[in-house]
């Protein structure tokens, strides 16, 4: 694999942000010159059926940390790197912080950042496709739920959404939202819930409101993402997973829940569903895309 870590000012945010960028480099080959006739390591060669060609795009994941994570915590804890290559797409995890991906009521806009700066500068400077069609999102735990408000709120940006035990935050149920902030756990222990999303009475209607965001949308005649919801039977935020799935099944979402058996909120779970979701529960094309219609 061909990984970078991106550092650039992020006039949404309004700092400069880190981010990690996996390309499927392993698979792919110069073309044939005569000055490379004689390159080194030619058993290497016989693994590698592509070529570089100008112009070469790949389809991207953009895959989201956890709670208490960074962007390169998801490639020193899991073989993030390995899937993707296997599956030949391309992967981006910008460091969102502790910020659950919302628009914050202290003021940092990350949800903004995820879904409207961050595509353009990743498709406007690497190699990733800008079709609808070729970009999905995925996170984990925390990572999970911004994935989740990400495709709920900008279903125009990507296909599919694959949210991995994501039990903290976002949620397609306001009540659920509205109760934690009003908790004495979270006002107690966790200041940084009500920092990020205000007063409990202010969440119907508003963009924190993820059903109500996609009624809008399906006023607007926006297309709507497919959903994957995974979540371990051991985990203790189960119940709150599998309520956001009651709800989108009762919206009429087309969306897939998986409960992995024994499964619990921990790396294990992580590991092997972002392999999942790449091998098997993404529609991958698992090639590069040389030409884009017109």
């Amino acid at each position: 694999m061909g990984k970078l870590r991106f550092n650039y000012r992020s006039e949404v945010l309004g700092h400069y942000v880190d981010i990690t960028v996996v390309y499927p480099t392993d698979s792919y080959r110069c073309p044939e010159t005569p000055a490379l006739a004689n390159r080194s390591h030619k058993l290497l060669l016989k693994e590698k059926h592509d070529f570089y060609a100008p112009g070469m795009k790949f389809q991207t994941v953009y895959l989201m940390h956890g709670g208490g994570d960074d962007d390169t915590l998801t490639y020193r804890y899991t073989n993030a790197e390995e899937f993707a290559q296997r599956n030949k797409v391309m992967l981006v995890t910008p460091n969102v912080a502790n910020s659950f991906g919302a628009n914050t009521r202290y003021g940092v806009p990350y949800l903004t950042f995820i879904t409207e700066e961050l595509p353009t500068v990743i498709q406007t400077l690497f190699a990733s496709s800008p079709k609808r069609e070729d970009n999905f999102i995925m996170g984990y735990a925390m990572g999970g739920n911004v994935a989740l408000a990400a495709a709920i709120t900008r279903p125009d940006r990507f296909s599919v959404c694959m949210d991995i035990s994501g039990g903290i935050g976002m949620t397609m149920d306001a009540e659920v939202l509205k109760n934690e902030l009003n908790g004495d756990h979270f006002r107690n222990f966790f200041p940084l819930y009500g920092a990020t999303f205000g007063e409990a009475e202010d969440i119907d209607g508003s963009e924190f409101d993820l059903a109500s965001v996609a009624r809008a949308n399906r006023e607007q005649g926006l297309p709507e993402c497919k959903f994957i919801l995974a979540c371990g039977s051991k985990e203790f935020i189960r119940s709150r997973v599998e309520n956001d799935v009651r709800v989108m099944q009762e919206m009429g979402f087309d969306m897939q829940y998986i409960c992995a058996e024994g499964y619990d909120h921990n790396f294990r779970m992580w590991n092997d569903y972002i392999e999942i979701g790449l091998d098997s529960l993404l529609p991958l094309k698992r090639e590069a895309i040389y030409r884009l219609a017109e």
